[in-house]
């Protein structure tokens, strides 16, 4: 399935320059999908010459052209939504029709980032003198390293090269090695729909090594990295010699209070559609559920209803919800922390297992914990899987106290049918997104990042293209 691509460099598809490839394994089965071209250093410096040369074509070509190739792009993907789809069932595991709604998502962030590039807009401000004028106005940063994650490998590649094309930038994005291909095709519409040679690049291969040596480089000038806290904090130090700018939206561990005036069914849903997207490996999945006591039975038992009716299998089919997790490391991770948090004194009330008749494939079962405590080990990392940890609170002021007291802070999700509880929530929650009375946060016309550990800077919607643009003020003498 790889054949056709490679690594992309200048406008075209190549083998690395030694030839290696590395396999990618289908979770669902354990088969090889295919071999992948992997970069050598060589690959790198290829790719670094030919982002700087595709700058200074971009970065000149004017806004609303760029736009049109960006609308050109959101409509190619909507138009091959179902082959986005299997790619990312085939890589990631995740049933067809989340494959089809990142998609469609993934469209509509080059949409509004086709927008975006036609309102970058400077500033006049009165100057003091009355022979000068000050001018402000913005311009692009340079070449973007582009990092992302294996979890959401479209829409998260999206956002990225969307935001830097609109800004004027060129990029050199990195996929990981378990989602090439998705990411692959996403350039490949780049260059279908009339990207110049030079402007969209991408490097296939040992993520450490590649983005060590691209965030070495001197042509390097922003980074943008999705992935995990430890991850990003290695690439903040070295991003520090150089002092090059950096996005990074890391690990979450979201907080879901659902307090009593809260509508019960309404809510069980709104967790089932938040915790069991892509089988609970997003940086946004509610990760720990405070229930208000004299409704924590009402939502626990209706949440385990509504949870032993998904159906678990391989994502191909159509009729599947729950898909396996992505890798064996990953499989091995969660079964870990299922029998630490049994160790610690935790009840498992679902779950907590493989599923009977899965011999192949890294499935693991929809599994809810009971007598948890906050001090708990699945209390504080990030579980990154089907794991459900259910505890009851009191009062309004404990709730708060209890979800902010943690190191990550990427999103949070209240239940309540109180506006002044959903404002008071909000405006308190020590998040950088926050879902009332809804499963989304990850929207293109808003921000999305954290705070905390969390990461900084923020991708979607009209702050994104910021962070990819340098200020210039210019102080201009209008006599001679």
């Amino acid at each position: 399935m790889y054949e056709k691509f490679g690594q992309f460099i200048d406008g075209n598809w190549q083998q690395s320059k030694d030839k290696g490839t590395y396999e990618v394994i289908n979770p669902a089965n354990e088969e090889i999908i295919g071999n992948v071209s992997k970069a050598t250093p060589d690959d790198v410096d290829a790719a670094l010459k030919s982002a700087q040369k595709g700058l200074q074509v971009w970065k000149n070509t004017a806004p609303w052209q760029r736009s049109n190739i960006l609308r050109k792009i959101a409509d190619k993907i909507r138009e091959k939504q179902d082959t986005f789809a299997k790619w990312m069932t085939l890589e990631v595991g995740k049933p067809l029709a989340e494959g089809k709604g990142e998609a469609g998502g993934s469209a509509d962030i080059f949409e509004w980032n086709a927008e975006e590039t036609k309102r970058i807009y400077g500033q006049t401000v009165e100057s003091r003198f009355p022979d000068t004028r000050v001018h402000v106005y913005y311009q692009p940063v340079g070449v973007v390293a582009a990092l992302t994650p294996w979890n959401f490998p479209l829409v998260l590649s999206a956002r990225k090269i969307s935001t830097a094309l609109a800004a004027g930038c060129s990029v050199i994005i990195k996929p990981d090695i378990i989602t090439p291909g998705t990411v692959m095709e996403l350039v490949d519409v780049c260059r279908e729909c009339g990207v110049p040679p030079g402007v969209v690049n991408l490097l296939s291969g040992d993520p450490p090594s590649i983005a060590s040596q691209l965030i070495s480089s001197d042509i390097i000038k922003k980074i943008s990295i999705t992935g995990s806290s430890r991850v990003g904090k290695l690439i903040l130090k070295q991003a520090a010699d150089k002092v090059q700018r950096v996005t990074m939206e890391l690990s979450g561990h979201s907080p879901f209070i659902v307090f009593d005036d809260a509508d019960i069914k309404k809510a069980t849903d709104m967790a089932i559609a938040a915790k069991f997207r892509n089988n609970g490996q997003v940086c946004i999945s509610p990760n720990r559920f405070y229930i208000q006591e004299n409704k924590k039975d009402e939502f626990v038992n209706l949440f385990i209803e509504k949870t032993k009716k998904l159906k678990i299998g391989d994502g191909m089919d159509p009729s599947v919800q729950l898909g396996p997790l992505t890798t064996k490391k990953r499989l091995n991770e969660v079964e870990e922390l299922v029998e630490t948090t049994k160790k610690e004194g935790a009840k498992v009330l679902l779950g907590g297992k493989r599923p009977k008749g899965f011999n192949k494939g890294y499935f693991y079962e929809p599994t809810v914990f009971d007598n948890v405590k906050d001090d708990f080990t699945i209390m504080k990392v990030e579980p990154f899987g089907p794991l459900v940890p259910m505890l009851s609170f009191k009062s309004f002021d404990e709730v708060i106290e209890r979800a902010n007291n943690h190191e990550l802070g990427l999103s949070s999700y209240i239940c309540t049918n109180s506006m002044e509880k959903a404002n008071r929530a909000s405006e308190l929650m020590e998040t950088g997104l926050v879902a009332v009375n809804t499963p989304l946060v990850a929207i293109a016309e808003a921000p999305f990042g954290g705070i905390k550990q969390s990461g900084y800077g923020r991708e979607g919607g009209s702050m994104a293209i910021k962070d990819y643009l340098n200020v210039k003020y210019t102080h201009l003498g209008i006599k001679g």
